[in-house]
């Protein structure tokens, strides 16, 4: 990777991996893109360019402006905002996507398109979910994540385009707030938990989902993106996790540091019933052969870290 365009960059996963591949690459060489610059000290910290992913040509001015060799494909709407606007997330996941894979086919660019837990459905095994599996999800997201999985496995097959991504589960992270996800609640819950030492879960006890910290997120682009392309069976959609839990086992961890936090339930039906369509734990085991994926982050190591850096930031 020289030139590495990142799109959706000032989003929860796209504001922090900007940040460690200017440091790893170069603040010259990550071209920083989102539809509105709405984080001015990220934006404005290296090249920053307006970009719409729904708008091809646009895309094509900055890879050539650019010379970009890398596309780290991050803009999408999440599964708790698609379900309130189906039409925009298809719009923005599938056409979004199709101009990546196009402009990559015709500039020679290699491609990273996370993929999602959402792709899998009630028909899905919940338990150790294999890699390749019943696909069958039940929202907007989830359609065009499985999809996009396909699109980008035709692209490669049939163009020759190195497209690759993972299946991330929830990702927790202490500097940007996520953007209307189902497992969104897992980073809510160490904040209040600083700010408030109370928190309403909009999630039922007993729902175990994927999760992650951010820096094994952050960790996996850059893995997969330097591995050895010939060494890659699946591509496009490699499991990875690095811990299951529900909202109890999180307030639980949390009252190791903070004993008098309380937790309380006020079910949001529509996300329930999104979380009730996904496995409780994915096997990742493909990604751990094929290259080397190994999460540095389990519960506790992650709740001694997101509290002791939101006990900074909130104080």
């Amino acid at each position: 990777m020289k030139k590495i365009l990142i799109t959706g960059a000032l989003g929860q996963i796209g504001s922090e991996l900007t940040t460690l591949f200017r440091k790893n690459y170069g603040v010259d060489n990550v071209i920083c893109s989102n539809r509105s610059n709405k984080n001015e000290e990220i934006a404005g910290a290296g090249i920053f360019e307006l970009l719409d992913v729904t708008d091809g040509a646009r895309m094509t001015e900055i890879v050539k402006k650019y010379k970009v060799d890398t596309i780290i494909h991050l803009a999408a709407i999440l599964s708790g905002v698609g379900e309130k606007n189906p039409v925009a997330a298809w719009d923005v996941n599938m056409n979004g996507l199709y101009n990546v894979l196009e402009v990559a086919r015709q500039e020679g660019c290699k491609i990273f398109t996370p993929s999602s837990i959402a792709v899998f459905g009630p028909d899905t095994p919940a338990l150790n979910t294999p890699q390749v599996t019943i696909q069958r999800p039940t929202t907007i997201y989830g359609v065009t994540k499985v999809a996009g999985e396909i699109l980008c496995d035709y692209y490669y097959n049939r163009f020759g385009v190195d497209t690759r991504g993972v299946r991330y589960p929830g990702i927790i992270s202490n500097s940007i707030l996520p953007g209307g996800g189902t497992t969104d609640y897992a980073v809510h819950i160490y904040y209040e938990a600083i700010k408030t030492g109370k928190f309403v879960c909009p999630i039922d006890k007993g729902t175990l989902m994927d999760m992650m910290y951010m820096p094994d997120a952050l960790d996996a682009v850059t893995q997969l993106m330097e591995a050895d392309g010939s060494k890659l069976k699946n591509r496009n959609a490699f499991n990875i996790t690095a811990m299951s839990c529900d909202p109890e086992i999180l307030a639980e961890e949390i009252k190791k540091h903070i004993p008098e936090f309380e937790m309380k339930y006020d079910v949001n039906p529509v996300l329930q019933k999104i979380a009730n369509s996904w496995p409780d734990n994915m096997d990742d085991s493909d990604a751990r052969k094929e290259w080397g994926w190994n999460p540095k982050y389990d519960l506790a190591s992650m709740t001694v870290d997101m509290l002791e850096v939101l006990k900074k930031k909130l104080k």
